[in-house]
């Protein structure tokens, strides 16, 4: 027996050799050095074979030498595979980026409506506000000023903006790669976000089609959206839109609203340190705003300025010139009495021409030079007075007799309180109420003349007193309304009907509701001054009634007319009634309570005064111009020796001293009895005391004042009257009727009879 022995036998791998044992050059066979790992072993079972000799076994396992020359082949291989590798691998990278980055822009691009259907938005609509004249009262809408085409501009405008913003924006394709390489080395550097690499173009695609937000998405749809831009628009154009829509801080959207807001003038007139203030506002408009930090605004603009003298943009002059005079801000924005009349302009608006939808004009009735020297009136009032007599607020209507208004003050300072008390607050008119009751007396075939017997009355629980207790028994209808007896309205009142003094009223222009009872004679019933002073113009016109009214005309920027008014005057009183409260009413200024409004022209008018001097009023007129004062406090706090012929009555008297100047003195249309023949007028006649006009009156001698008349005599001055025939013009060059409108000469009817058919 012998014994077997468990041998481990080595793998014969194949092999193609000569007869001589030697490798052909040819030879494929793979040895154990040019193995990545030698094989596992595995179990074999026992061969009755006989294994190989040891020494031809090792032979096998051990691997062939290599030489150094080998070795040194093999290094410098393996360099050249390593950059070869490092550009294989590159380029696999940038493939696959690539694919990552159009996935990215395909996938948010997908977010975005089809290329086709991409079209630039319409630019929130601009409501530009003209005055009579032609100027330009203010710009409302979403924008705050009309869109300016590049060419129209001031050239210094772009200038810095591009300098400041975009210095290649002629030259990139609405992306800039050097800019944004550039912007995102110095935010490396700075550990923050310091500096932005948009274009103008990307810029304006966010403003149209984006919201502010920073994601990658929005930045990958900004760019696609740029790039539309640039190939729908020149550079031009995309200028263009940019400068109407961007923001400039303080509520203005676009180069027009933000000179006008900054500094009180068109974008066609800005100058060189002025546009590079605006252009500066654009890094950051709320933080830079001048009206917030006219400091930081004023260095940012030192930095365009000498931005554009690197890029060449201005000349050295230009530069030392602008720094040496820094752009001047206009007054505060929102400080003028303007503002009032915008907010009404737009009240009323969509009620004649629907919702706005494109850029409009709306040309309105108002005189700035009215306007001014009603704020001027008001804010000096309660300036000298305010504080002496508890009196905060003022408010002024100015209405012509076609019904046009000319000047509106809804408060003393608008940037303060934007609440319109000329044409929202309802107030308690007081005695200037009181015209309408005498009215309906005359209607019921009073006269001026009739007599009623001033005494304290009572009528059930109601017991009216006179102001201070004071009595004057008979008096005619035209003292106790110049001097405001309120026992002598309560008679009326309940002679006439309430019913009949509330139609009456109604009828000449009063449209809030009024309670129909015995205290409406003393001014109960609540109403506005633009309602109040509108239904004082029938008297100064004559008998006629016009709706009273803003605007004249709505227009696109095209000429299109959208909206003008048509309407035409009617009677509403017949002529001789209209004289007598003329009459009645010229008296109050002549000699009763409104004789503090006494000036060079006729007048007439009617105060009013509240319980506890709540609220004081005057409503007076001329052939020219009526106009409504009101004074008191917000809150409703009594006010210190106050009434409607004191702080009102002046007010009233600067206004109208100021608005007639150069105005012929007419007559008010006058009233006289059936069966008396008109006397001729005198050349001269009496004047109470008020300013008078320096400048000579149509042609006469110059009108002298009368604060100091001599001693025992009345002053008087020979005027120069228009011919009967000839029409009256306002300062506006507005119409207005005849002189002799609702008097009696030889014929009861009018010219505007005549024109009316009536």
């Amino acid at each position: 027996m012998f014994s077997r022995r468990k041998k481990r036998k080595t793998r014969v791998e194949p092999r193609f050799e000569d007869r001589r044992g030697r490798r052909s050059a040819a030879d494929f066979s793979v040895t154990a050095a040019d193995r990545a790992a030698p094989p596992p072993a595995r179990k074999r079972k026992p061969s009755s074979k006989k294994p190989a000799t040891k020494a031809a076994s090792g032979a096998r396992r051990k691997p062939a030498a290599r030489s150094s020359a080998g070795r040194r082949r093999k290094s410098s291989g393996g360099g050249r595979g390593f950059l070869r590798g490092l550009v294989y691998w590159s380029f696999i990278a940038c493939i696959w980026g690539g694919v990552a980055l159009a996935g990215i822009i395909a996938w948010y691009g997908a977010q975005l409506p089809a290329a086709s259907a991409w079209v630039v938005p319409d630019r929130p609509p601009n409501v530009k506000i003209i005055a009579v004249d032609g100027t330009l009262v203010t710009n409302r809408g979403a924008t705050g000023g009309a869109a300016v085409g590049l060419h129209e501009m001031s050239p210094y405008i772009p200038k810095a903006v591009i300098a400041i913003e975009d210095r290649r924006y002629f030259s990139h394709f609405g992306v800039d790669p050097i800019g944004l390489t550039r912007a995102m080395a110095r935010n490396v550097m700075a550990g923050g976000l310091v500096q932005g690499g948009s274009t103008l173009t990307q810029q304006l695609a966010k403003n149209l089609f984006l919201t502010p937000e920073r994601t990658i998405g929005r930045k990958v749809q900004e760019v696609l959206l740029a790039l539309w831009l640039e190939h729908e628009y020149s550079k031009e154009q995309i200028l263009e839109l940019y400068l109407n829509r961007v923001y400039f801080g303080s509520g203005s959207y676009g180069v027009e609203a933000a000179a006008r807001r900054y500094f009180g003038k068109s974008a066609r007139d800005v100058s060189l340190p002025e546009a590079a203030l605006l252009a500066g506002l654009l890094k950051a408009p709320s933080r830079l705003s001048p009206n917030r930090n006219p400091e930081r605004a004023e260095r940012r603009a030192q930095v365009v300025l000498s931005v554009m003298r690197e890029q060449e943009l201005v000349s050295d002059t230009e530069m030392t010139a602008a720094l040496a005079s820094p752009a001047a801000r206009a007054n505060r924005y929102w400080s003028g009495a303007h503002h009032y009349v915008a907010d009404a302009v737009m009240e009323e608006l969509p009620q004649l021409i629907g919702e706005v939808r494109q850029d409009v004009i709306v040309d309105t009735t108002v005189d700035l030079y009215l306007q001014t020297a009603g704020e001027t009136a008001i804010r000096a009032a309660v300036a000298e007075y305010g504080a002496e007599r508890d009196v905060s607020q003022g408010a002024l209507v100015a209405i012509d007799p076609t019904g046009a208004v000319r000047a509106m003050v809804g408060g003393v300072d608008y940037a303060v309180s934007q609440f319109d008390r000329a044409s929202q607050a309802k107030r308690q008119p007081g005695s200037a109420f009181k015209p309408f009751v005498y009215l309906a007396a005359l209607e019921n075939g009073a006269l001026p003349s009739s007599v009623r017997n001033d005494t304290p009355v009572r009528f059930g629980n109601w017991s009216p007193e006179n102001y201070r207790g004071k009595y004057h028994g008979p008096v005619t209808l035209e003292t106790a309304l110049s001097k405001s007896l309120n026992s002598v309205a309560a008679q009326l009142i309940m002679e006439s009907g309430p019913g009949t003094v509330v139609r009456t009223a109604q009828k000449m222009g009063i449209a809030s509701p009024l309670k129909a009872n015995g205290s409406l004679s003393l001014g109960t019933s609540e109403v506005t001054l633009y309602e109040l002073t509108s239904a004082y113009v029938p008297f100064a016109s004559g008998g006629y009634r016009a709706a009273p009214h803003l605007i004249r005309r709505v227009t696109t920027m095209d000429g299109e007319v959208l909206y003008e008014r048509t309407e035409s005057p009617s009677r509403v009183l017949p002529p001789d009634l209209a004289g007598m409260m003329n009459q009645m009413m010229s008296q109050t200024v002549r000699a009763g309570t409104a004789r503090a409004a006494r000036f060079d022209h006729p007048a007439a008018g009617k105060t009013g005064t509240t319980q506890n001097a709540r609220d004081a009023w005057f409503v007076g007129y001329t052939a020219h111009l009526v106009t409504g004062v009101w004074f008191g406090n917000d809150d409703g706090k009594p006010m210190k020796n106050v009434t409607g012929g004191t702080l009102p009555a002046e007010a009233w008297r600067d206004f109208m001293v100021a608005a007639h100047q150069g105005l012929p003195i007419t007559d008010l249309p006058g009233y006289m009895p059936f069966n008396v023949i008109p006397k001729p007028r005198p050349e001269g006649f009496p004047f109470g005391p008020g300013r008078r006009p320096s400048a000579p009156v149509d042609g006469g001698t110059p009108i002298a004042s009368d604060r100091s008349p001599p001693s025992g005599a009345v002053a008087r001055e020979r005027i120069a009257l228009p011919p009967p025939d000839r029409t009256v013009t306002s300062s506006t060059g507005a119409p207005r009727p005849q002189a002799d409108v609702g008097a009696q000469q030889g014929q009861s009817r009018t010219v505007l009879d005549v024109i009316l058919g009536q």
